[in-house]
């Protein structure tokens, strides 16, 4: 995927501004940067939930129009509270494909949690589905803003490797929004810094998988100095 010339201005302030930069297909590529740097900006554009100026993946911004066979995987779960964990998951899939369901769920941990509702599941379990909702979904483009940033160090040690097996079998483009430095060793190919909406350091990452979490590889060091 190739962003040609990618800008998008709130009145007269930069949120992203003249983006080039090509999106290895069937690669994990880690965003990160400050807040405020145009990190979520620059997935809503991918996604086609804003306008921008430019050209994402051959498509011209100036109409947004939500990606087809995009996903995306959030902060929050954002599970619909009246639907089961199995609701949740059905609601992005034709009934023809709900049998792929329950072997999903028991992926993720949450064999024998089909019926629950998201108020009865914990943060993480709510997470789960998210996940599992995701990477269900019909999709060549993921897209990740900060999923594991809510989590504590335990469920992140269980669900940073979890996700990128469930990757490892669709090799979708994926593009990672993270502030967490050991998040996009353990999980990248490559790391963008954004800063004031401008790509201004581009790493890549070619440690093998899997990366061990209590020992990432030494990349890590490479992209903690690129935030300085």
């Amino acid at each position: 995927m190739i962003l040609s010339n990618v800008s998008k201005f709130y009145g007269d302030r930069a949120a992203l501004s003249k983006i080039n930069v090509e999106l290895e297909e069937g690669k994990i590529t880690a965003v990160l940067g400050e807040s405020g740097a145009g990190k979520t900006t620059l997935l809503n554009a991918i996604a086609g939930l804003i306008s921008y100026d430019g050209e994402i993946g051959g498509v011209h911004g100036k109409k947004p129009k939500r990606r087809e066979g995009c996903s995306y995987l959030f902060q929050e779960s954002l599970l619909l509270p009246h639907l089961t964990a199995e609701g949740n998951c059905r609601f992005v899939l034709p009934k023809s494909e709900w049998e792929r369901i329950p072997g999903m769920l028991g992926r993720v941990g949450l064999g024998g949690r089909e019926r629950a509702h998201p108020d009865e599941l914990s943060g993480g379990e709510r997470q789960r589905v998210a996940i599992a909702r995701a990477f269900l979904y019909p999709h060549s483009v993921l897209l990740m803003d900060e999923p594991f940033s809510s989590l504590d160090l335990a469920l992140k040690r269980s669900l940073i490797p979890l996700v990128h097996e469930l990757w490892e079998e669709k090799k979708s483009t994926v593009v990672f929004v993270t502030h967490d430095v050991r998040e996009a060793a353990l999980m990248a190919h490559r790391a963008l810094v954004l800063r004031r909406g401008e790509i201004v350091r581009d790493l890549p990452l070619p440690a093998p998988f899997p990366r061990d979490f209590l020992h990432p590889p030494e990349e890590e060091t490479l992209v903690s100095a690129l935030l300085d």
